[in-house]
């Protein structure tokens, strides 16, 4: 199924207009990336999600296809966007790899209150439940994890490129593991005549 273009533009443009951070999550709203605009969220995110001027789309660090929900973070102060970052990064992270690459440094403050003020489904139903199927999210995965191995190899080895590839990797076992659960017997597999 390719993406519903008309239904993402939609949902873009209710994203807050303002300044902060924000987490791009994938089909089972699972964070894989924290990012941070200083111009405006909705800004941000959308030229992630149509790959115009998006180094992480470019470095090959996340993959549009995977992306069903955002969440943001506004702040209305510009200094407060990088502690921000860093406690958003640290608190998903610890809970499944994010592709980021870059790690920032470990947030210095008090702890921040982590409930994005806003989350939008990026992608419809519909999509979201026919892309979940081990047998669509496998073959893309493996082929997202071959293309970030040939730009760390011809382009970029980078030790970011690096943690995003293990990220990847993760992925690619985890929905591998998901399509060998879908395995039936057949009558014969065991060697056995009838």
């Amino acid at each position: 199924m390719a993406i519903d273009l008309v239904f993402r533009r939609k949902a873009v443009r209710t994203l807050v207009n303002q300044i902060g951070c924000y987490v791009l999550c994938d089909l089972d709203e699972i964070p894989i990336y924290v990012g941070q605009s200083v111009d405006s969220i909705r800004s941000r995110v959308n030229r992630h999600l149509t790959s115009a001027r998006s180094d992480i789309i470019a470095n090959r660090q996340i993959d549009v296809w995977e992306i069903a929900w955002v969440w943001a973070y506004p702040v209305i102060n510009r200094a407060e966007i990088n502690e921000l970052e860093r406690h958003l990064f640290h608190e998903y992270h610890g809970k499944s790899a994010l592709m980021n690459g870059k790690v920032p440094p470990k947030p210095a403050g008090v702890e921040i209150v982590t409930k994005p003020a806003q989350i939008v489904q990026v992608m419809s139903d519909a999509e979201i439940a026919e892309k979940r199927d081990p047998a669509l999210r496998l073959p893309r995965q493996a082929e997202h994890y071959s293309q970030i191995v040939g730009h760390f190899l011809a382009v970029k080895n980078s030790r970011e490129i690096a943690g995003a590839m293990q990220a990847h990797f993760d992925r690619l076992r985890k929905y591998h593991s998901e399509l060998l659960g879908l395995a039936t017997s057949i009558e014969g597999d065991n060697g056995e005549e009838h």
